[in-house]
């Protein structure tokens, strides 16, 4: 019996053809996928009305803080930025503060940060960021304030610039944070609801531009589309990004004859809302899934040491006089 159970496990030559060539066409198709030209894409993300605020473009390897940087100064005044752990450093978020806004971020182990410096008034919760490299240079400590979100199956822990629990609450901090979500959402819409995960054009400019005059019309369909379903009291999220695609589609496409009745474009338009019916569970649907990613694990949180208090405390007490290091 162990011959013959040999003999049916082992697979026969149509049988290792066929994985060969499975294996053969995945191989062309992940070098495919690396060699393939990519665009950078940074969008600000507003998320009371589910559109982009400003975006940046640039090629694969551009850098989504230096995009941030150049966005900033299209914020309001007292604007909250949140963020995932790509946007961390103390350079950036200096950058943020100096500009008059503010930052809800999450960190992750490759972030360390101090408690008990002593450079403010120390509360539950406050820590600073101050790195080696700036601490030599004589710049201020960061004054942060970490809040811990055990809502899901690992702990995330995200710092903002608003140290003020009772304008700002821990429990604000996490709702907040996962709005940050919906730029995913919005993210998906763009690149397969509105079919512009690949771009049609040759060279890098007419990319560009592709690209940003496909934001600009998605944008500016939605936008219509939320002064057109606010009239009816239906929110942003409710809104369905297909429906009011295909409203649009269809209105383009028999643009030369009068509508029916129900199908102008308003409409068309007024009946684009999400459906109500409960989804059911798919994580037992058996269809190849996406790599999850690693949590990003808990940031590096230590003591203060004697030296950096003392070099804390100098830095303070010259900043009190006006005088510069």
């Amino acid at each position: 019996m162990n011959t013959c159970a040999r003999k049916k496990s082992r697979p026969t030559a149509k049988t290792r053809r066929r994985a060969c060539s499975q294996a053969a066409r995945k191989l062309r198709a992940r070098a495919k996928k690396v060699n393939s030209p990519q665009m950078w894409l940074t969008t600000l993300f507003h998320v009371a009305t589910g559109l982009p605020w400003d975006w940046r473009l640039g090629p694969s390897d551009s850098s989504e803080r230096g995009h941030l940087l150049q966005m900033i100064g299209t914020l309001a005044h007292n604007a909250l930025i949140t963020g995932d752990a790509g946007f961390v450093g103390y350079d950036t978020w200096k950058a943020i503060l100096d500009s008059g806004r503010h930052f809800l971020i999450r960190v992750g182990g490759n972030v360390q940060l101090l408690k008990k410096l002593g450079y403010a008034e120390e509360k539950e919760g406050m820590v600073y960021l101050w790195p080696r490299r700036e601490a030599k240079k004589h710049l201020p400590p960061l004054v942060l304030r970490m809040v811990v979100s055990r809502g899901g199956k690992h702990p995330v822990y995200l710092v903002t610039s608003i140290l003020d629990d009772t304008i700002f609450s821990d429990d604000q901090v996490v709702k907040i944070y996962a709005l940050r979500w919906r730029i995913e959402v919005f993210y998906r819409h763009f690149k397969q609801t509105f079919e512009r995960r690949k771009l049609r054009s040759h060279t890098a400019a007419n990319a560009e531009l592709e690209a940003t005059w496909s934001l600009l019309g998605l944008w500016a369909m939605m936008l219509h589309a939320q002064v057109i379903l606010m009239e009816n009291g239906v929110p942003a999220r409710k809104i369905s990004v297909a429906n009011a695609l295909l409203g649009y589609r269809k209105s383009m496409r028999e643009y030369r004859s009068i509508p029916d009745p129900g199908e102008s474009l308003i409409e068309l338009i007024g009946k684009a809302v999400v459906d109500s019916y409960p989804r059911k569970d798919k994580r037992s649907r058996d269809y190849p899934r996406k790599k999850q990613e690693k949590a990003a694990g808990a940031p590096r949180v230590k003591n203060a040491t004697k030296q950096q208090v003392d070099a804390a405390k100098k830095l303070k007490d010259k900043m009190a006089l006006g005088l510069t290091a």
